[in-house]
């Protein structure tokens, strides 16, 4: 799992079937408290906005987040922190 915080949102105009309605969040990483300067798209699962920090889960256990689980996703925003 990976801890950043929302830079701004991507928009595309078209996207894969299994995406579309999906939120893509630009996530800068944060690495032991502190950002990295690396960032990352992941797709919103819990209505993150810009400058929250979240937690991203990333790989094959991604898509489980989603409600389609046959979604070509390799991050997802799985939680908000306080």
């Amino acid at each position: 799992m990976l801890r950043g915080v929302i830079r701004g949102h991507i928009v595309s105009t078209k996207k894969q079937a299994a995406l579309v309605g999906s939120k893509f969040m630009e996530v800068e990483l944060m690495k032991n408290g502190v950002l990295t300067g690396e960032y990352i798209i992941a797709v919103d699962s819990v209505g993150a906005g810009i400058n929250e920090e979240v937690l991203i889960t990333t790989g094959s256990s991604a898509r489980l987040a989603l409600n389609n689980t046959s979604a070509p996703c390799d991050a997802v925003i799985v939680g908000i922190v306080d």
